[in-house]
C-alpha cells in the first residue's frame, strides 16, 4: 500500500515537531546556572571581646578556592587578636554568598555544596549526562520496537512527572535522583521528535527543517538565561521549562500527530496504514504533487522484519555507526577543553555570561554553516572539514600557548568550539541519514549516547580539580586526528532517500576515491543509492 501525506499537512507536522525544542532546551541546557558557584565565606559570629573572627574572603575579590595560592580560602575561618592572626577557627555557622551572576538560589547556594561538600555538584553532573544517556539508549530502542509516537508520548508524560519531583526535591540526594530521570525521559523526546522529523521530510527537506530545529534550541538557550535572570530560583526555572512540556501531551489526541508513515510501512499496521492511505487520496484530489518520497515505495507487503543475525553480519552499517559514534564522542568531548582553556592554562576565567553566550552562539553559528554548506558540498566534506578545524585549533593552542596573545588564544579557542558543535551536530544528521528506518532510533541513539560519554570529560576535570588538563586535551587532539582519517571510511547521503531495511543501509557505502575508478575492495562492492 503506497502512502503519502500532503504538503499543508507536511508542513504542519513539522512545526509541531520543531516547537517542543524550545522548552526542552531549558530542561537539557541548565545544569551550568544551577550549579554555578558564587565566592562565598562562612558566616561571622559574635566576636568575642578579646579576640575578632575575620573570614578570609572579606572583601570578596581577594577570596579564592581552598588549595589555591596567592590568597585567603574561602572554606576556612581566621581567628585575629590584636590585628595579628592567631589561628584557624572550623566554620559552624554556615556560608554567605556574593552571587553576581546567574542564579541567586540555585542548589549550591540552597543548600550549601560547597568546600567539603562541592563534590556532590561534579556528581551531579554526572549523573544528569548518564540519564541522557541512558534516555539515548533505552528509549531509541523503545522507538523502534513500540513506535515514535508512543515513545514521544511516554517520554513527554515522564518528563512532566518528574520535572515536578524534582522542582520539589527536598534534599541533594533526591535532586540527584529525579534529575537522572528527568535527563532520561528528557533526552527520549528530543531523540524521538528527531528522527519523526526527518522521516517526515523530503530529502531536499532534511537539511533545512533539521537546521531550523537547531536554531530553535539555540533560541531556547537564550530564554533560558533571560528566564534565569528573571525567576532568579532554580525551582521556577525547572518548573518554566516543564510545564509548557505537558501541552505537547495533547499530541496524542487521534489526528493531532500521526505516527511515522516509515515505520508504519516496516511494522505493517493495517488499522493505520488505512487511515494514511485515506487521507493520501483526498489529497490527490487536491494536488498532485503533494507526496513525499514514500510514493517510490515498494508496498508494505514486501517489507521484512528485522532480523537480528542480519543486523550483526551488516558489517557496512556498523562501520558507520561506530565512525559517526568516535566523531560524536571526540567533538562533544573536545568542546570542554576550548571553553575553559584559558582558564586551565593562563589561570584566568571569563565571567559565566561570557561563556555561556560565546558556547551558544558557537552553536547557532555551526548551524548556520551546515545550512550553507553541507547540501552543497556534502555531509562527508563538511564534517571532515570541521573535525580538520577542531584538531588544528587543539594542536595550536597546545603548541604555541606561550607565544600567544590573550587575543589569539580566545581566537583559536572559538574557532574550536566552533568547529566541534558544528561537527558534533552534523554528526547527528548524518547518522539518521544512512541508519535504516528499522534500526535508526536505536542507532541515533548509540551515537548521541557516545556523545554524552565525551561529555562526562568536563564534570570528571571538575571533580579532579582540572589535575592533568594538558594530557586531557592532547589525548582529545591524538584522537580528533585519528577521526578525520575514520572519517574518509563515511558514505555521502546528500539527496539521498532514507533507507528502510538492513539491505538498504547496506548499500551506503563510501564512493570511491577517483571519479573514473572503482575501488576494488569488498566493503565498496555495493554500489550507493542513486540520487
Amino acid at each position: 500500500m503506497i502512502l503519502a501525506l500532503g504538503r499543508r499537512k507536511q508542513r504542519v507536522l513539522l512545526c509541531l515537531s520543531v516547537l517542543p525544542n524550545l522548552f526542552l532546551s531549558f530542561l537539557l541546557s541548565s545544569d551550568p546556572l544551577l550549579t554555578l558557584s558564587s565566592p562565598h565565606h562562612c558566616r561571622l559570629p559574635v566576636p568575642s571581646p578579646t579576640a575578632q573572627l575575620l573570614n578570609a574572603s572579606l572583601p570578596w575579590e581577594h577570596g579564592l578556592r581552598a588549595g589555591q595560592k596567592g590568597g585567603w580560602s574561602q572554606c576556612t575561618q581566621y581567628q585575629f587578636v590584636n590585628g595579628t592572626q592567631a589561628g584557624v577557627v572550623a566554620c559552624e555557622d554556615g556560608w554567605e554568598y556574593n552571587v553576581t551572576e546567574g542564579l541567586r538560589n540555585n542548589i549550591v547556594t540552597e543548600w550549601d555544596l560547597v568546600c567539603g561538600q562541592y563534590w556532590m555538584v561534579p556528581v551531579e553532573e554526572v549523573c544528569f549526562i548518564l540519564g541522557i544517556l541512558t534516555g539515548c539508549l533505552l528509549l531509541g530502542y523503545a522507538a523502534d520496537r513500540l513506535g515514535r509516537l508512543k515513545t514521544l508520548l511516554t517520554s513527554l508524560t515522564l518528563s512532566v512527572i518528574f520535572g515536578v519531583l524534582v522542582c520539589v526535591s527536598p534534599s541533594p540526594s533526591v535532586f540527584i535522583i529525579t534529575r537522572f530521570c528527568l535527563a532520561a525521559s528528557t533526552a527520549g523526546v528530543y531523540l524521538t521528535l528527531y528522527i519523526t522529523r526527518l522521516e517526515l521530510c523530503d530529502p531536499s527537506l532534511r537539511l533545512l527543517i533539521t537546521m531550523v530545529a537547531g536554531l530553535t534550541t539555540v533560541a531556547g538557550e537564550l530564554l533560558l538565561l533571560g528566564v534565569a535572570l528573571g525567576c532568579q530560583s532554580w525551582r521556577g526555572l525547572l518548573g518554566a521549562g516543564t510545564a509548557p512540556l505537558s501541552l505537547f501531551l495533547s499530541y496524542g489526541v487521534p489526528g493531532v500527530f500521526p505516527e511515522s508513515p516509515r515505520w508504519l510501512l516496516l511494522t505493517e499496521r493495517s488499522s493505520d496504514l488505512h487511515s494514511f492511505s485515506e487521507r493520501r487520496e483526498r489529497e490527490r484530489e487536491r494536488d498532485d504533487e503533494s507526496f513525499t518520497e514514500l510514493d517510490s515505495e515498494p508496498p508494505s507487503s514486501c517489507r521484512p522484519h528485522l532480523s537480528f543475525p542480519e543486523l550483526l553480519h551488516s558489517r557496512n552499517i556498523w562501520k558507520n555507526v561506530c565512525v559517526l559514534g568516535f566523531t560524536s564522542f571526540i567533538s562533544h568531548g573536545i568542546s570542554h577543553c576550548y571553553s575553559s582553556f584559558r582558564r586551565d592554562v593562563k589561570g584566568t576565567s571569563p565571567s559565566f555570561y561570557w561563556t555561556y553566550l560565546l558556547s551558544v552562539c558557537a552553536g547557532g553559528a555551526a548551524w548556520l554553516l551546515l545550512w550553507a554548506t553541507v547540501d552543497r558540498c556534502g555531509r562527508r566534506g563538511i564534517l571532515l572539514l570541521a573535525m580538520t578545524m577542531t584538531g588544528l585549533a587543539s594542536l595550536i593552542l597546545l603548541g604555541l600557548t606561550e607565544y600567544l596573545s590573550g587575543s589569539a588564544i580566545t581566537v583559536f579557542s572559538v574557532l574550536g568550539l566552533f568547529s566541534s558543535q558544528a561537527a558534533a551536530s552534523l554528526c547527528i544528521l548524518f547518522t539518521a541519514e544512512v541508519i535504516p528506518t528499522v534500526i535508526r532510533g536505536s542507532g541515533v541513539g548509540l551515537v548521541l549516547g557516545l556523545g554524552c560519554v565525551g561529555r562526562l570529560s568536563s564534570p570528571l576535570m571538575d571533580l579532579w580539580n582540572h589535575y592533568g588538563y594538558f594530557l586531557h586535551h592532547v589525548v582529545y587532539s591524538s584522537l580528533a586526528l585519528l577521526a578525520v582519517l575514520s572519517i574518509l571510511l563515511l558514505p555521502e547521503s546528500k539527496r539521498k532517500p532514507l533507507p528502510q531495511t538492513l539491505a538498504d543501509g547496506e548499500q551506503y557505502r563510501r564512493p570511491p576515491l577517483g571519479r573514473r575508478r572503482r575501488d576494488n575492495v569488498p566493503l565498496l562492492a555495493t554500489p550507493n543509492p542513486e540520487t
